[in-house]
């Protein structure tokens, strides 16, 4: 061997031990000792006819003949004061299930009120989707250290815990299984009162990050429908797929205190934040009326995947998913279908079957993202493949802006470091809306577990049409259609004028990002 080889084999061998060295800090969060996982039960009837939340949801349903009653919540500062409001009104238990857990404002005041509602003697839940635990791994073990308070990770892995990237490359060598996620939004008060729909927990979803003019949507449940939504969520908590944080994440006994300490002397200091001033104001004004609004009665269909789903091999059957119990349910539309989605993938099978139906004469209008205000391009080029047959069969296509026209009002709003729009909602005819956390993409169907709540309510239908049609402002969207010679144009208003872009409004890199898909198949993996 020569010196050269000698020298290169030992640069080698040095490599080889850094990385070695490095490994356990790369892949930090390896497990801790062995945590005991202890089965769950959702609350009996008798258990919650004990709790205040339980009798006033009683109340109000009694007139209604077993129906239950809904309440749209499109307003971000309303869903982050309703669940400020549940988690101080529970008596006895909060279940949480989100996707992701951002820090901010709204979440650590959020966190402040759980561990204040387990010092009452609430039992409170946390079960989060383990990419949404990624950097989060002290907090959320302090969280649990409280002896009223249980938090659970679904899909986890032991390796990569502390920043995205390593998670992401521990992740490869299980990828089939590891790209599927538990995308379930789902709050529950007391098994009385229920919020299903788009909100994770970050300030985006609360209109208190900049720009303030995010758009999401909550729907609140009580009556029968909460039952079904208490049993899945006992599925997925008492599934083998939700873990212990604490097997993955070490927290001193009474590391509790600690947190809420630094919460309550967070909470103090941004007490005068504009965001908090802003609510302040807006519910010392007796005009702003009740904080949910009118409830709405009518049956309600509780929905969702499997929780073992992101376990199965392959692609599943459609008719095991939410999205073919929730097709079965629905029938095929007669007069309407309105589809909001913050990513629109409708691929070959999906724009046929709207194709087929704005063919036979049934209205049918998506709402979108436009390229410059979607958070992925690459998924907004699986959607531009399949825009010009949209169009032809007169399908209403609006896409929502990254920014409105100034002086523009409403509660609908777009824009933001996200996504503009991440409402996931379906109006059928005139008398049937869904809400819930899936995507109208092969995502939401296929990979992901998925919740929601189908309501046949008319009243409900015309109030989520309202907001479709706050939707179409052109100070709000873009409607992308085409002129008698086929050429695609974005109307729009700019500076108060009607205004007809014949390029797709966004930069550059977004279009870049958009063609990559649109050349490569990737739409059933988005």
């Amino acid at each position: 061997m020569t010196i050269a080889e000698r020298r290169a084999a030992a640069w080698v061998r040095r490599l080889a031990a850094t990385l070695l060295a490095a490994l356990p800090w790369l892949l930090a969060g390896c497990a801790a000792s062995a945590v005991s996982r202890e089965h769950g039960a959702a609350m009996t009837p008798d258990d919650i006819e004990t709790t205040w939340l339980g009798q006033w949801a009683a109340q109000s349903a009694a007139p209604h003949d077993g129906q239950s009653g809904f309440a749209l919540v499109s307003s971000g500062q309303d869903a982050f004061s309703l669940r400020v409001l549940l988690s101080e009104q529970a008596d006895q238990r909060l279940d949480i299930q989100t996707y992701l857990m951002g820090d901010g404002l709204t979440t650590r005041v959020l966190l402040a009120r759980l561990l204040d509602a387990a010092e009452r003697g609430v039992k409170v839940r946390l079960l989060l989707d383990d990419i949404g635990a990624v950097g989060q791994g002290r907090r959320l073990a302090a969280l649990d250290s409280h002896p009223n308070v249980q938090v659970r990770v679904y899909n986890p892995l032991a390796l990569g815990r502390g920043y995205l990237t390593t998670r992401v490359l521990a992740s490869i060598p299980r990828a089939g299984r590891q790209h599927r996620r538990m995308h379930n939004k789902l709050w529950l008060a007391d098994g009385a009162v229920a919020l299903v729909g788009g909100r994770n927990l970050g300030d985006e979803y609360y209109s208190a990050s900049e720009p303030r003019n995010f758009s999401d949507l909550d729907m609140m449940a009580i009556g029968p429908v909460v039952e079904p939504l208490a049993r899945s969520y006992s599925l997925y908590w008492n599934h083998g797929l939700a873990q212990p944080i604490g097997r993955y994440h070490r927290a001193e006994e009474g590391a509790w205190r600690e947190l809420q300490a630094s919460l309550g002397e967070w909470v103090g200091d941004n007490g005068d934040d504009a965001y908090f001033t802003g609510l302040r104001e807006r519910y010392a004004d007796a005009g702003q009326g009740p904080l949910v609004g009118r409830l709405h009665w009518g049956e309600g269909v509780a929905l969702w995947d499997p929780p073992g789903k992101p376990a199965w091999p392959g692609r599943p059957a459609l008719a095991r998913t939410m999205a073919g119990e929730l097709l079965a349910e629905v029938g095929e539309p007669s007069e309407r279908l309105v589809v909001i989605s913050a990513y629109f993938v409708p691929g070959r099978a999906g724009t046929q079957y709207l194709r087929s139906l704005a063919d036979a004469g049934v209205e049918v209008a998506v709402f979108t993202n436009s390229l410059e205000a979607t958070d992925v391009p690459l998924v907004h080029g699986a959607y531009q493949a399949r825009r010009d047959g949209l169009l032809q069969s007169v399908v209403q296509l609006h896409e929502l802006r990254a920014e409105r026209e100034p002086g523009s009002e409403g509660e609908i709003s777009v824009g933001g470091s996200a996504s503009a729009l991440h409402i996931k909602a379906l109006g059928i005819d005139n008398d049937r809306v869904f809400v819930g956390s899936a995507n109208a993409d092969p995502r939401s169907v296929w990979w992901n577990t998925e919740v929601g709540v189908l309501a046949y309510s008319e009243s409900l239908a015309a109030e989520l049409q309202a907001l479709a049609d706050l939707g179409k402002s052109s100070a709000l969207s873009y409607r992308v259609d085409r002129t008698e010679a086929g050429q695609r144009y974005w109307q729009t208003e700019i500076g108060g004028e009607s205004v007809r872009l014949m390029s797709e409004p966004g930069g550059f890199w977004r279009h870049l990002g958009a063609g990559v898909s649109r050349l490569v198949p990737l739409d059933s993996w988005l």
